[in-house]
């Protein structure tokens, strides 16, 4: 990666096969599809050189097409989205490619810029990600609520879907929010796809623990995010709400 900017190619991979929220790419309560929003927001950042989704589906191409949103079709049945995202990636030529997860739609751009800046400033690392503290209202035990511990390093210790450390007065979890985006290498993201599948991975349901359990190095920036990722359709009607909330202001 050379002194100057860095090409940052983004690409969202989604699909309609959500087993939590079926159909959740194109859902448009706001009048425009999630997986739109998503779009949306990722070309806000002026660090993004270049977005296009990544998918499987012809509704989801047509609905790409029709916003004018750039879309590459993929092969069918990838476990993950970085899988996804690799095969998308083939024949492009950017310093950096950003996986964002097609469940964003409120991703802000100082997440995804620290998330860039974190991968170019730890040249050690491999991949990077971002987290923010809990907050007030998220329950450290939901499932749907993706946790990750660093180390002193910053580098990313654990992720997990489970409660993980708590402190001895069981006051507060002192692990972060995980926010779904991640920056990599080309090469790193090359060799991903080529990675068996790992016990933890399988068991969390955790696409990045592949990485961490084949000894890649995950940086994580950590940020002031606002709301989480949408697995639920209740998560998705809390997003319309507020969606709905900022155009009425």
């Amino acid at each position: 990666m050379s002194d100057t900017r860095p090409e940052v190619i983004a690409i969202i991979p989604t699909h309609m096969g959500s087993t939590r929220f079926p159909g959740k790419a194109l859902a448009a309560e706001t009048g425009r599809a999630l997986v739109l929003h998503v779009a949306d927001a990722v070309q806000r950042s002026n660090a993004v050189s270049r977005v296009m989704i990544a998918s499987e589906n012809t509704e989801i191409a047509q609905a790409c097409e029709s916003a004018g949103i750039e879309h590459i079709t993929t092969s069918q049945g990838h476990p993950n989205g970085s899988c996804r995202v690799s095969e998308a990636a083939t024949g492009l030529h950017g310093d950096v490619i950003l996986n964002v997860q097609g469940d964003e739609p409120e991703i802000e751009p100082g997440t995804i810029d620290a998330t860039i800046a974190a991968l170019i400033a730890d040249r050690n690392a491999d991949v990077a990600t971002a987290a923010a503290p809990l907050r007030d209202d998220d329950d450290p035990a939901d499932q749907n609520l993706v946790k990750v511990v660093t180390g002193l390093d910053g580098r990313a210790l654990y992720f997990s879907r489970s409660l993980i450390p708590t402190n001895r007065d069981g006051e507060r979890t002192r692990c972060l929010r995980h926010i779904g985006i991640y920056a990599y290498r080309p090469t790193v993201l090359a060799a991903y796809a080529t990675l068996a599948p790992t016990p933890l991975e399988t068991t969390e349901r955790l696409e990045q623990l592949r990485l961490l359990e084949h000894g890649y190095r995950i940086a994580v920036a950590r940020v002031d995010a606002g709301h989480p990722g949408i697995d639920t359709p209740e998560q998705y009607q809390a997003f319309v709400t507020r969606w709905r909330a900022r155009q009425a202001s």
